[in-house]
Parts: C-alpha cells; structure tokens; sequence
C-alpha cells in the first residue's frame, strides 16, 4: 500500500491551553499582551498519524473555555474519514444553530490545518507540496514587539530584530497624538539600514475623520504600508483613506471567510489581502481565498501563524510577505529561522510542527 493510499480515521480531538511569555511583549491601541495564550491541538487518527496545529486566542479564558466544546466535536467527529473539505463541512453543520464564527472558527480552523497536516504526513510530503508546490523562501517581516513604547525604546528594538535577520519590521502607531506616532515612525525609519522596510499598525485605533489626518500624515514618512487605520469591516471608508492616501492602505486580517473579502475587493477597500490562517477557515479556506485573490490580481500576506503559512504562501500564486511572530516557539522543538531575510518552510512531512512536552507542561493553564 502506497503512503496515504488508506482511508484514516479520527479518534477524539485532545486540546491543551497553554500560556507562554512573550520575549516582547505587545502593546497595541486595542490591549496589552505579554503572554500568549496558545491552544495547542493534536488531531489523532486510529491508523497512528496524529496532525497538530495551535491557535492564538487573545485571553487565557478562551483558550480553556474552547477545551470542552473541542472535547465535543471530537467525540461527534471520531471515526470521521480524514478528508479535510468533508470535515470542515461537518464542522459547520456542527455549529450550524450556534453561529461558527469568533472563539468557534477559530477553533474549527485549527482542526482544519490539523487535518491537513495529518493528511501530508500521511503521504510522507510537506504540505506546500501536498498543496502542490513546494517550499521556498518567503520574505518575512518581524512582528514581534514594536507596541506603543516610547521612540528611543522602539528604535533600539528595531534594532534588534533587524539583526535577527528580518526583512522588514511592523511598528504599532494608535497612541494618544499623531505627533507622537510620527516621532516613533521617524526614529525607528532614521535607525534602518537601507533596504529594510518599516510597516504601521494602527489595530483599529482610529475614527474614520482621524484616520484620514493620521495617514495622511505619514504619507512621505517612508512606510511600506499602513495597516487597518479604522474599523476593519469599515470598507466604504477604508476605500476612501486608500483613494486619498498615497502610502498602500493594507486589510485582510480580521476576513472571516471569502464574503467579508469579497466585499471588501468590492468596495476597493485595500490595495492588497492579509490573511489570517484562523478567521479564513484554516487550509481548506486560505485555498478558497488565494483563488478569489489571483483573480482579482491582489498580492496575499500572511497574518500570524508563520509555521503553517510558510507552506500555504509557498503554494499562493501572488505570495508576498510572512509575518513572523515568535510566540509559539517556546512550545516547539524546531521553531522557524528568518534567514537572509526569508522563511523557508521545513521540509519534513505535514507542517513540521513537533511539540516541546516539556514547554507543553510548563505553560500548560
């Protein structure tokens, strides 16, 4: 029997919350985060092969409150073929009366890219060639750190992540005045070594009459892009800052699903897609959206969940850049390495995800 040639089967979903200090921590306009909590998950078949994925989840709280619905759905999934569209179906007629979006999309996403992972590994391939690529270099910008600290505390640790071998880096702007955003922006810009580029995240911090002073502003200040200035499902006034507003407007993060991004495609909302593997509906979504995307010619970012996302950019036609966050390292065994700029997916079979049990226990909630 060739590799992957049998039909597996699940057994129940084991889901650990896991808290883990951040090395930065991450203060934005919306909160201050200096523990991620992390809900890691192993996606088991009776066959032997286990899938694995984790998710961010914002507060510890949810983190643990997902554990006993996961514990749920796995029971009613058990048995289930390991075929990740027809699971993502059942996942949805699962939650059909109680909505699936939010804590619970989130939750089936990362079932999602369990699955699919579980699916490479049974074919002994990396999941950018089960997606019928392979891995490459994606250039990858430094999202650690960087929250609303003052400007000679931000420019220092431009620095450092500079030295860590990104290619880019995202600063949060949101504070209180846009005179002080811009003196951060500058610093950190003054501090660059040439060919770095500098991003701004405003994580929804502005009115849409703010926005437009703000971000015309920091037009000419050098950025590559400004991210998410107001609400992010405002796309009738988001398209209006991206008309008047000579640096590229970027949105996509905060996509639940391909309506939400096709309305914004719509509205002319964003000059490009940021994509969050968790709120596009894991593998089987991204693959949805990457094909709405190439259509449209829009270049796909990645927001989060650099391990995955190294393999689905790998297999989107228009890739542009990773970003990539540290915070679930601490629970690996092998974490990802920005080199020359770059991130190369591993090339072990599935995601390459291995758990560190020891972390596991240390930082379990």
């Amino acid at each position: 029997m060739t590799p992957g040639s049998e039909i597996l089967h699940l057994r129940p979903i084991i889901a650990t919350p896991v808290s883990v200090p951040m090395n930065r921590p991450l203060g934005t306009s919306a909160d201050r985060v200096e523990s991620a909590p992390l809900l890691r998950l192993d996606l088991e078949t009776r066959e032997g092969v286990v899938g694995r994925s984790h998710t961010f989840c914002y507060k510890p709280g949810i983190a643990k409150s997902l554990c006993p619905i996961l514990s749920e759905l796995g029971k009613a999934l058990a048995g289930s073929r390991l075929a990740p569209v027809e699971l993502s179906e059942r996942i949805a007629g699962f939650f059909k009366l109680a909505g699936l979006a939010g804590p619970l999309s989130s939750a089936a996403s990362a079932i999602d890219v369990a699955a699919w992972d579980a699916l490479a590994i049974a074919n002994e391939l990396p999941l950018a060639m089960l997606l019928g690529s392979a891995p490459k270099p994606i250039p990858a910008y430094t999202s650690n750190g960087l929250g609303l600290v003052s400007a000679p505390e931000a420019a220092d640790e431009a620095e450092q992540l500079v030295e860590e071998g990104g290619a880019a880096i995202k600063v949060r702007v949101g504070r209180s005045s846009h005179e002080d955003d811009l003196t951060v922006v500058r610093a950190v810009r003054d501090r660059m070594p040439v060919g770095i580029h500098v991003m701004a995240d405003y994580n929804q911090a502005c009115s849409f009459a703010e926005a437009m002073h703000r971000c015309r502003g920091l037009d000419g200040e050098g950025l590559y892009w400004i991210e998410e200035p107001i609400r992010h499902d405002d796309y009738l006034y988001a398209a209006l800052i991206a008309e008047a507003v000579h640096t590229p407007i970027r949105i996509g993060e905060n996509f639940a699903g391909i309506g939400p991004m096709r309305a914004a495609f719509d509205a002319v909302a964003s000059d490009d897609a940021m994509l969050d593997l968790d709120r596009i509906g894991g593998v089987t979504g991204w693959r949805n959206a990457v094909a709405l995307a190439e259509s449209w010619r829009w270049e796909v970012s990645s927001h989060l969940y650099p391990e995955a996302s190294a393999h689905l950019l790998s297999a989107t036609p228009t890739r542009h850049w990773l970003e990539c966050v540290d915070w679930a390292s601490p629970i690996l065994q092998q974490p990802l390495s920005i080199i020359d700029g770059s991130v190369t997916a591993p090339s072990r079979p599935g995601v390459g995800i291995e758990w560190d049990a020891a972390a596991i226990a240390k930082f379990r909630i």
